[in-house]
This record gives structure tokens, sequence and C-alpha cells, in this order.
């Protein structure tokens, strides 16, 4: 008796993709596409940064941007890019990469692609800790407004903010939509809260507050950088730490359980660290709409990915924020809030999704 083998069977089967081994624990499949869509939107970011930082009153030339990054040209360039326009581009790129990854986090726990810190209140929420610092009076409020307490009273608004959304959520298992639901609810809360203190505030504070709400990059220092960096960098260690058992939460909870997965823990270091990134984001140019909802789904789709990638997300948002950020100071006769910008473009992208998924439900 003999047996034949059909070769169209054969023939259709999806060839293996390659792995790449470090050692006896860490392991992954080879995928080329993702890796160069990833390199080409880091090339963007870069030229974006570079074209940022040549724009001003005195205008340089990208050679003399570059050869001031290695160290090179006079000290009058050396100046104007160091100490006047290289903060604001820095903020631009570090805070598009943590609200970024911060999205693809949040995206990926709630396993819905309209899941983002903005929706889910943890922007709101710093936001709120940050209004009340700039509209309170007393000794203790004008020590934090003069030093560095605008970044860690942000930090600490998002954390509990972050915190009481999981906890409202977490009831027999993270739902996307309840968590879409219950970030709706609380930001609708703690938006009322920032009109709240809004309204019973000094005009001048009103100001102030009301400039840091919209999103902008103006006046960016070093100060700033370093602030983003110290809460962003803890932040992407953990979230890469993390990033392998996140793989696993993506497929959901029976397949995660049953790779062996602490689901509890896991959820809970990765929301922390989507916390902690959108914190720092909010800390340097206050709430900016919208980058960490488009950035995920943007680089999903450019690598071909089924599910939010951490690393390509980041650097999308790095490469969305600093264009944007070129948009607001050179379309349009008057430099506007990069925040503007962002919500110009993701309101309609928001607006697709919904469109898509209702029609995804009809079928």
């Amino acid at each position: 008796m003999s047996t034949t083998i059909d070769r169209t069977d054969v023939a259709k089967k999806p060839p293996i993709q390659p792995g790449l081994r470090f050692g006896t624990v860490v392991s992954f499949v080879w995928r080329p596409w993702p890796v160069i869509v990833t390199a080409i939107i880091a090339a963007v970011a870069f030229v974006a940064f570079c074209a940022s930082i040549r724009i001003g009153a005195f205008p340089l030339t990208f050679g003399e941007v570059l050869q001031a990054l290695v160290g090179r040209g006079d000290s009058m360039t050396h100046f104007i890019i160091m100490e006047l326009r290289m903060p604001r581009a820095l903020v631009a790129i570090i805070v598009g990469a943590a609200l970024g990854m911060s999205g693809a986090i949040v995206q990926s726990i709630a396993r819905n692609a309209l899941a983002s810190p903005d929706i889910l209140g943890i922007t709101a929420g710093a936001g709120v800790a940050a209004v009340f610092l700039v509209t309170s009076t007393g000794t203790l409020a004008t020590t934090l407004n003069n030093g560095v307490g605008l970044p860690i009273v942000a930090l600490a608004g998002g954390l509990a903010t972050g915190a009481l959304v999981y906890l409202l959520a977490v009831r027999g298992g993270v739902d996307g939509m309840r968590l879409i639901l219950v970030g709706i609810a609380i930001t609708a809360l703690m938006r009322a809260l920032i009109d709240w203190m809004l309204v019973r505030a000094d005009i001048r504070d009103v100001a102030r507050a009301q400039a840091w709400l919209v999103g902008s990059l103006e006046s960016r220092s070093w100060t700033d950088v370093w602030s983003a960096l110290g809460i962003a960098v803890p932040a992407v260690i953990l979230a890469l730490g993390a990033a392998f058992a996140l793989r696993a939460v993506q497929l959901g909870d029976d397949v995660a359980l049953g790779l062996g997965v602490r689901l509890g823990w896991t959820r809970a270091i990765l929301l922390i660290a989507a916390v902690l990134l959108a914190a720092a984001g909010v800390s340097a140019a206050g709430p900016i709409a919208f980058v960490a909802f488009v950035s995920p789904q943007l680089a999903m789709r450019l690598t071909r990915l089924p599910t939010p990638p951490l690393i390509p997300s980041a650097f999308m948002g790095a490469a969305l924020l600093a264009c944007a950020d070129l948009v607001a100071r050179t379309l349009f006769s008057v430099a506007l809030p990069v925040g503007i910008v962002t919500a110009a473009v993701g309101g309609p992208f928001l607006v697709y999704l919904l469109v898509r998924q209702n029609l995804k439900g009809a079928k």
C-alpha cells in the first residue's frame, strides 16, 4: 500500500520564521520587515529633530546642525543649538517616544485599539494634580512651583488615577470595553475638577494653567529634558523587562495562564510603566492629545504586526510629535501649541477607527 503526498498542501504551508537565541533565556523570531520599518521611522524622527533645531530667528543649515551635534562648529552656533534650541527638540523626541510606548502598553493590556492614556484618564489625572499645584497658594505650593515640583506632582496624579482605573476595571479580569468605559468616566470627573479649579483660581494662574493644558513645547529647558528622562528611562526598562510576558497577555488570559504568566503582577507592572511614561510626557510638555492613541496603531499597521509593538510605537510617537511641532511652527503665520496640531490629526483618526469597528461589528 503506497501513500501519496499532496504537493499543493506542502507548498501552502507558511515558511518557518528564522529565530535568534542569546544564551538559554532570551530568544525571539527574526522578522526583517518590522526592523526595516522601525529604522525608517527612527530616521524620520532624526530628520525632524535636526529640522527643529535649524528653525529660528537665526537660520542654520543641516550641516551646521550636524557639526554641532558631533562637537564641532563655532561658539555662537554651538550656543544657539545647545542652549536655545536643543532642549525643545529633545523634549519633543522624549515625550513623543514616552507617549507612544505608553499607548502601546495600554492598548495591549486592554486588547482594544480605542484604549490610550488619554481616554483612560491617566493624562487627565496628571493634569488635575498639575493644575492644583499651579493654582494653589501658600508656601509649599510656591516652593514646588519654583523647583521641580510640577513633574513630581503630575507623576503622583497620573499614578493615582491609573491605580483607580485599574482597581475599578479589574474585577473578573481586565475586559477591554469595561476598562475604556471606566477610563471615560474618570476622565470626565478629572476634567470637571480641572474646570472647577480654573473657575476659582486667580486669572494669572488660569492663564498659566491653560497654556500648560493645551500641550506645548515652547520655552523648554534642560530641566524639562532631565526631568522627563528621569521618569521615562526607568519606565522603559520596566516595560521592556515585561515585554515577553506582554506578548502572552496579548494572546488572551487563557493562553497567558497556560504559558505560566502571572496575569495580576504582569498587568500591574505594565500599567505602572504606562502611567510613568504618560506622566513623563505630561510633566514635560502638558497633556498633548492623541499621540499615545495614534502612534501604536500606525506602528502596528506599518510593521504588519498583529498587536501594537513597543519599540516601533515609541519611535513613531517621537516622529509624530517632532513633525507636529514643525507644522505648528512653520505652516501658520502664528506659532501654535503643538497640542492643537496633534488634536487636529488624532480626532479624524479616532473617527476612522470607530467607523471601522462599527463596520466589523455589522458584518
